[in-house]
C-alpha cells in the first residue's frame, strides 16, 4: 500500500507499507479516486490548522496552550474517497468483488474495512464512481442547509462559490429557496448559474445589492462558505433583521473587518456555526453523519445534486505533491481536484 503523508509544512512524501492479510470479516478496497479539500487539507499542508499549533482538550472541547495535538508526520490527509472491492475475507457475506463504495480512508492506494462498514457505504448501481468523493463534503454542505433552517420561498445568499459553496447553492435551491450566489470570481459565478443559482453577483457591495433586490429587507438567510472574514462581514450586513447567518467556512485567526457593533448588534443577527463534527441539534436524533453521507450520494444518483461538473482537475496519485503546490498557490480555475489511482 502506498500512502501520501505530510512530514513538514508543505513537504509531502509517499510511504510504502506491506498489505496486511484480511481477517474473516474484512474486505480489501482498491482506491479509485480521492478528492482533495482545498480548505481543511490546505490548513494541514500549510501547518496553520489549530490542531497543529495548540492542544485540543477533547473532554472539555477547548483549545489550550501546550503541545500541539497533531505532530509530524501527518498520516490523515484525505477524507473524500471512492473505491472498489478487490478481495473478501473468508467470513464475508452479501458482498462481491467489483462492488464500489464511498468513504474516508485518506490518500492511499488501498484500504481494509469491516464488512458492516462497507455495506453501509455501497454506491448506487450505475453511479459514476467519481461521485463518491463528494460524500463527506456533500454532508458538510447538507449539514449547513439543515443549520440554516431554510423555508420554501426564502431568499438565501451564499457567500463563497468554491466546491462546498456550489453544493450549498444547489441544495438550497432544491430546498425551495431563491438563491443569490456571491463570489468575486466571475468563472465561479457563471458555474453557479449553470448549476441552478437564480442570480450571481460580485462580492463588492453585495449587501447593498441584496437589500435592493429584496426591497430593503435583506436575505432571509445568509450562508458564508468561504472562510474569508470579509465574506462573513458582508453576510452579516446582507441578512434581514433578526435573521440567521450560518458560518460554514473554516475561519482562522483574527477576523479583521468583522464589526460586531454595527449591523450584527443593531439588527439582532443570529450567527450560527455549522461544522460536521456535530449535526443540527434539533434533528440530531434523526440526522446522523452516516445519514448525511448517504444522502449526499443518493441526491447525486437522483440528479438532485449535479456535482461532477465541479471536478476540474484529475491527476495521477504520483503527481499529488505538484497538485497540492498548485492549490497552495491558488492556481486559477481549479475547483475540485482529484487524485486517480
Amino acid at each position: 500500500m502506498k500512502s501520501l503523508i505530510l512530514t513538514a509544512p508543505r513537504v509531502l512524501e509517499f510511504e510504502d507499507t506491506t498489505d496486511a492479510p484480511l481477517a474473516p470479516n474484512e474486505v480489501r478496497i482498491r482506491t479509485l479516486f480521492s478528492g482533495i479539500s482545498a480548505g481543511t487539507e490546505l490548513t494541514q499542508y500549510r501547518g496553520t490548522s489549530p490542531f497543529m499549533n495548540r492542544q485540543w482538550d477533547e473532554a472539555r472541547r477547548l483549545f489550550t496552550d501546550g503541545e500541539a495535538s497533531w505532530s509530524y508526520p501527518i498520516r490523515s490527509l484525505g477524507y473524500e474517497e471512492s473505491g472498489e472491492i478487490v478481495e473478501l475475507g473468508g467470513g464475508v457475506t452479501g458482498l462481491s468483488v467489483g462492488q464500489r463504495l464511498y468513504g474516508a480512508w485518506h490518500h492511499r492506494s488501498s484500504h481494509i474495512a469491516d464488512q458492516v462498514w462497507v455495506r453501509d457505504r455501497l454506491m448506487p448501481e450505475g453511479l459514476d464512481p467519481r461521485a463518491g468523493i463528494f460524500s463527506h463534503i456533500g454532508a458538510v454542505a447538507l449539514n449547513g442547509i439543515h443549520d440554516a433552517r431554510i423555508r420554501i420561498g426564502d431568499v438565501v445568499a451564499i457567500f463563497g462559490l468554491g466546491v462546498p459553496g456550489q453544493i450549498v447553492a444547489q441544495a438550497a435551491r432544491a430546498s425551495g429557496a431563491q438563491v443569490i450566489a456571491v463570489d468575486p470570481d466571475p468563472v465561479r459565478r457563471n458555474l453557479a448559474l449553470k448549476l441552478g443559482a437564480h442570480e450571481a453577483i460580485g462580492s463588492e457591495n453585495a449587501a447593498e445589492a441584496i437589500k435592493t433586490k429584496t426591497n430593503g429587507r435583506g436575505a432571509d438567510v445568509c450562508i458564508e462558505v468561504s472562510g474569508a472574514p470579509p465574506a462573513l462581514a458582508e453576510a452579516i450586513r446582507a441578512v434581514a433583521y433578526s435573521s440567521r447567518v450560518v458560518a460554514m467556512g473554516f475561519l482562522q485567526g483574527d477576523l479583521i473587518g468583522v464589526r460586531l457593533g454595527e449591523e450584527f448588534h443593531h439588527n439582532r443577527v443570529e450567527l450560527v456555526c455549522s461544522q460536521i463534527s456535530g449535526t443540527a441539534p434539533e434533528a440530531m436524533h434523526r440526522w446522523s453523519k452516516p445519514r448525511l453521507w448517504r444522502t449526499a450520494i443518493e441526491l447525486q444518483a437522483a440528479d438532485t445534486l449535479d456535482l461532477i461538473p465541479l471536478i476540474t482537475d484529475i491527476v495521477a496519485f504520483a503527481d499529488a505533491p505538484a497538485l497540492f503546490d498548485r492549490l497552495d498557490k491558488s492556481a486559477p480555475g481549479v475547483m475540485q481536484s482529484v487524485l486517480e489511482f
